[in-house]
């Protein structure tokens, strides 16, 4: 799921890769990352959204298409309900909050968002051990 956001989840496809029922995956993944397989798609999609505002030029359409959505407005919402901010005025916010009045960059001392941090307590209670990479991963980049 985080190499490829953009790819589509069939829970199907996905149950059978692992010898399990729809029903008995969405159960253990449930249990053991605290979110349905769905939900956490979702966000990793708005993850990595963030991360190509942040570092990126690419128009909003472009990123949706980056993680997966074809229907722009659909990524807007879902976006605006994780971080509370459209993705253009997150972008605007996200530049201006990192450049000091000489126009120089400013700290990256940032705090962790809802995301990251919902997602660093998903991998930490997980027993998968794919998942505690996620917890690495964000640690490292942020």
């Amino acid at each position: 799921m985080r190499e490829d956001v953009r790819g589509e989840l069939s829970l199907s496809e996905f149950a059978q890769s692992v010898n399990l029922s729809v029903w008995r995956l969405c159960h253990i993944f449930k249990s053991d990352v605290g979110m349905p397989p769905i939900r956490y798609l979702r966000l990793l999609r708005m993850e990595r959204a963030k991360d190509l505002l942040e570092s990126s030029f690419l128009s909003v359409k472009e990123i949706a298409y980056q993680v997966g959505l074809n229907d722009e407005s659909h990524f807007v919402r879902d976006f605006k309900s994780t971080y509370g901010f459209s993705p253009a005025l997150y972008r605007t916010h996200f530049k201006n909050s990192h450049t000091d009045h000489n126009g120089k960059n400013g700290s990256n001392g940032t705090k962790p968002n809802n995301v990251q941090q919902e997602l660093v307590r998903a991998a930490k209670s997980s027993l998968l051990p794919s998942i505690h990479l996620v917890v690495c991963m964000v640690s490292y980049l942020t």
